[in-house]
């Protein structure tokens, strides 16, 4: 790096760092208030019922992040979860469970953790919908039959992480790219399609249908069927920075879907039945995702192998990454899931839609059947965040003195 692009971050930072607090402040509305209730696991309905070593491996996943982090990193969500140090004692005890133990998994968690009921203010209700993986036919050559390029993140685009600067800022930021040695605004979804990209950035490969590609970009990964019956895995990369436009809710403004029916499955239909406006209205969503070809699994936000069912996306400025959930919604009856969900689930994963303190997205793995299930929850549920009884204990004794 250049001393002079050295220079432009850090000066950038500095500056950039009191915009964006007040950005985020200035988008929250008035009445948006993150409340913690501590509550006992007597009073989490299905609590007993769950198969908590589902999770338990999951947790294990974002432990092994935790434990290569300082002990003075603040986990995020605001400081709700503490720092580092705070989880370390619970991710050195959880080696010593046995896994797939529905009872010892259980009494793990009752005995390093305690239950704290989350609300926007005095609403503990809100959101939850779902995602999953996506299988797609694709190709490594562009051609008249795949003509729609996946791009990887272009080596001019940079995104500074405030967290590095200032702990109150961890998981809040800013994306753009370097133009004529300053940082410019990253080109939208609209100026990508027109070519903005020819020549900077070579496809990672080809999809068929653009109406795919731009799913694709909701969902955040994907597995690429080639022609010669191999599959490739793609996942995120980057983003261009823009904020997430929700075409569901464009559509409900004119009148073409009815509100509380939206779901990934009408949304698609509706572009495919109106060809001659769906592109159009994918570009009203100015958010561009990049990917990159992965060797396994899905990677959540927090660096970890998403698992099925028990991974949960979150909107980090209020929950932080690695903190277990205790979930209560619903979701359509179907073969791939009951219709009451009560389970422990673990926040490693964000998104452009998952926006607000009580708001969830469900991981439901890969393949048609999960994409059924995720593309027709839009459903109304509470949760439980999972906090170490230490530090619970250390946040009472500090009020109690009132520091």
């Amino acid at each position: 790096m250049t001393g002079r692009l050295a220079g432009l971050l850090f000066f950038l930072a500095v500056i950039v760092t009191g915009l964006i607090l007040v950005s985020v402040i200035d988008r929250e509305p008035p009445e948006t208030r993150l409340g913690l209730d501590e509550r006992s696991f007597s009073s989490l309905a299905g609590w007993d019922d769950d198969d908590q070593s589902a999770a338990l491996d999951a947790f294990r996943l974002s432990c092994e992040r935790l434990m290569t982090l300082p002990d003075e990193r603040s986990l995020g969500g605001r400081g709700m979860a503490g720092t580092v140090a705070d989880w370390r004692p619970a991710c050195r005890a959880v080696g010593d469970v046995r896994t797939a133990d529905r009872d010892a998994a259980r009494a793990y968690f009752q005995t390093w953790f305690r239950p704290v009921a989350v609300s926007n203010g005095d609403d503990d209700i809100g959101l939850f919908t779902g995602y999953y993986t996506p299988v797609l036919k694709g190709s490594l050559r562009r051609s008249e039959a795949y003509p729609v390029p996946i791009y990887p993140l272009p080596a001019d685009y940079l995104k500074v992480d405030l967290g590095d600067f200032r702990a109150d800022l961890a998981g809040q930021g800013i994306i753009g790219r370097i133009e004529n040695g300053r940082l410019a605004p990253a080109r939208t979804r609209a100026e990508i399609e027109a070519g903005a990209l020819d020549g900077a950035a070579k496809p990672i490969l080809w999809l068929a249908d653009p109406i795919d590609a731009f799913f694709l970009h909701i969902q955040g990964s994907g597995r690429i069927r080639l022609d010669d019956g191999s599959v490739l895995g793609v996942g995120v990369a980057g983003t261009n920075g823009h904020a997430y436009v929700s075409i569901g809710r464009r559509l409900v403004a004119r009148g073409a879907l009815e509100k509380g029916k939206v779901t990934a499955q009408a949304i698609r239909a509706w572009l495919k039945d109106n060809p001659d406006e769906a592109r159009s209205l994918m570009q009203e969503n100015p958010r561009y995702v990049f990917f990159g070809i992965l060797d396994g699994e899905p990677i959540g936000a927090q660096g970890v192998t998403l698992t099925a069912r028990r991974s949960l996306a979150v909107d980090t400025r209020w929950i932080a990454l690695g903190v277990p959930v205790w979930l209560d919604t619903r979701v359509a009856d179907t073969s791939a899931a009951p219709d009451r969900i009560r389970r422990l689930m673990v926040a490693q994963d964000t998104g452009g839609a998952i926006i607000g303190i009580v708001r969830g997205d469900v991981y439901w793995g890969a393949g048609g059947e999960a994409g059924d299930v995720a593309g027709r929850m839009n459903v109304a549920g509470r949760y439980h965040l999972l906090l170490p009884r230490a530090l619970l204990r250390r946040r009472a004794r500090e009020q109690s003195s009132g520091r």
